[in-house]
């Protein structure tokens, strides 16, 4: 259990590529700590662009006409072609995790550290959702460190249902579109490091755990433990294909800290039943945890995963990987536009 990397928040002359909006393609966000590529498709020779550069950026979100870029001095860029928009959101609290609920007119859902969240529109500013603000569970949330809890990461489905796990405090859940929140059931680990979502299975729920994998079939009223071939180890991440809801992907190490945690990608076809670790042109292990937001599948459903400053595709269903690019730096997020 520990904190998510955070970038610097010092001031930077940022520049932008002034990209029009994409159609079509893997395009892919890959955050560093100075810049934001964009990564047009999975084409041998294709090398990712600078979107944005400048320090400060905590968290990315892209959508299919534009990208959001959640900003340590609380701000929103709004990236989709030309000059980007920058909203004024009022938060002050610390931005954890952004998702985009809607494009046409812009509706962005922001997670924060202490744990809240609000709901933005491209005329700001932000608003705290109340009805978060008000759960009665909020007083169970906690971290080993003694800070405050956070909202890790976002999901969402094409239905209008949305998730957000607390780290450390579960999963809460909104069938409204973030407007009205309760928590899953109280069976699933406290412990959520990532909750994700299927396009091609609405009402299932995957999170990832301290007890690593754990899914639901009915959007977080019951939950099942499918970790033994991980060994019930610790997890950090967990992303599924967007048109196979049984085709998974999700990390696990020895734990939060250490001088070698022995960081694995493990990848799943039936759900989480069995699992079969990622070799052959991915790291067989690495120092560090591969975190929250470090593995993704593009709309298409290739999938990509970074390990320190690398970035590998995997192909043919996740099933063989290689190096597709080697960043300047290391890689904090990586993200990709769901259906």
């Amino acid at each position: 259990m520990m904190r998510n990397g955070g970038g610097s928040t010092g001031a930077s002359r940022p520049l932008f590529t002034g990209l029009s909006p994409r159609k079509g393609g893997n395009a892919m966000l890959i955050l560093t700590d100075s810049a934001v590529y964009s990564l047009a498709g999975d084409s041998e020779g294709i090398v990712p662009s600078i979107r944005y550069h400048g320090t400060g950026v905590r968290s990315v979100a892209e959508g299919t006409s534009l990208d959001a870029l959640a900003m340590a001095d609380g701000k929103v860029l709004v990236l989709a072609g030309g000059e980007p928009q920058s909203i004024r959101t009022g938060i002050e609290d610390e931005i954890a995790s952004l998702g985009i609920l809607n494009e046409h007119p812009l509706e962005l859902l922001i997670g924060t550290e202490p744990p809240y969240v609000y709901n933005l529109t491209r005329t700001g500013p932000a608003e705290r959702n109340a009805s978060f603000a008000n759960l009665e569970v909020r007083d169970q949330w906690y971290t080993p460190w003694g800070g405050p809890a956070a909202v890790r990461s976002l999901a969402r489905t094409g239905d209008g249902w949305v998730y957000a796990d607390i780290h450390v405090g579960s999963i809460m859940r909104s069938a409204d579109r973030g407007r009205t929140w309760a928590p899953v059931t109280p069976q699933l680990h406290v412990d959520v490091h990532q909750v994700s979502t299927c396009p091609a299975a609405y009402d299932r729920v995957y999170a990832q755990t301290a007890d690593a994998f754990w899914i639901s079939y009915d959007r977080g009223a019951s939950w099942e433990h499918r970790a033994g071939d991980l060994g019930e180890r610790y997890g950090r991440c967990v992303t599924v294909h967007p048109k196979d809801a049984d085709l998974a992907l999700a990390t696990v190490s020895d734990g939060p800290h250490g001088d070698d945690v022995h960081g694995q990608l493990y990848r799943t076809e039936d759900a989480g039943a069995n699992w079969t670790q990622v070799q052959g042109g991915f790291p067989d292990s690495t120092k560090e945890n591969i975190d929250t937001f470090h593995v993704t599948f593009s709309s298409e459903g290739v999938a990509w995963a970074t390990a320190e400053n690398h970035l590998f595709v995997g192909r043919e269903r996740a099933g063989t990987w290689s190096v597709f690019w080697e960043a300047p730096e290391s890689i904090r997020m990586l993200s990709c536009r769901r259906p």
